[in-house]
């Protein structure tokens, strides 16, 4: 029987080890982002963070819409029909997405812009969800759902980037000196 127990200890730390990993995020990875204020992309670490953290740092609408893909009552978010000028951030890392130059009313309900500050910002993938075919539309950095976007905006992109408010952050432009 003591030929076993060490088996069985050992074992034991493997399983242990192997839950451990897994509870952890994976391994951050670099992507570069444009930053607005250098006027340049740099190099930053992916956001990475568990269930539970980003449940810490949003509120129960905002996790719903980025971190579990859903969407915002047309009509219902702070943005849709918003007109001061500034740019719009990412709700979970900060990450520039949009600029007021680039928002128009599309009569959807939603924030709409016809190109995000700079295509290395976000990241696009298929959505078959609903029964549909769309192009959803997640923030670079740290993967937050932000909406879709579509073929039908106008120029001079002719794409209409169909934003939820709950996936955003506005700062408002500071007046020229």
């Amino acid at each position: 029987m003591k030929r076993n127990s060490g088996k069985g200890k050992w074992l034991g730390r493997l399983l242990l080890a192997a839950a451990a990993a897994f509870a952890r995020p994976a391994a951050a990875e670099s992507v570069s982002i444009f930053m607005p204020e250098k006027q340049e992309a740099a190099m930053v670490e992916k956001v990475v963070k568990t269930d539970a953290e980003w449940k810490k740092l949003l509120t129960p609408e905002q996790y719903r819409v980025t971190r579990q893909q859903g969407t915002e009552r047309a009509c219902s978010g702070p943005f849709h029909d918003h007109h001061e000028p500034g740019d719009y951030f990412c709700i979970c890392c900060g990450t520039a997405l949009f600029s007021s130059d680039a928002k128009f009313d599309s009569g959807t309900g939603w924030p709409s812009y016809f190109q995000p500050v700079a295509k290395e910002n976000v990241a696009v993938r298929e959505d078959r969800g609903y029964g549909m075919v769309r192009t959803e539309v997640l923030c670079a950095r740290c993967d937050a759902h932000l909406g879709h976007v579509f073929d039908d905006g106008p120029k001079p992109t002719g794409l209409r980037y169909c934003i939820n408010s709950a996936a955003l952050r506005f700062e408002k432009r500071s007046p020229e000196k």
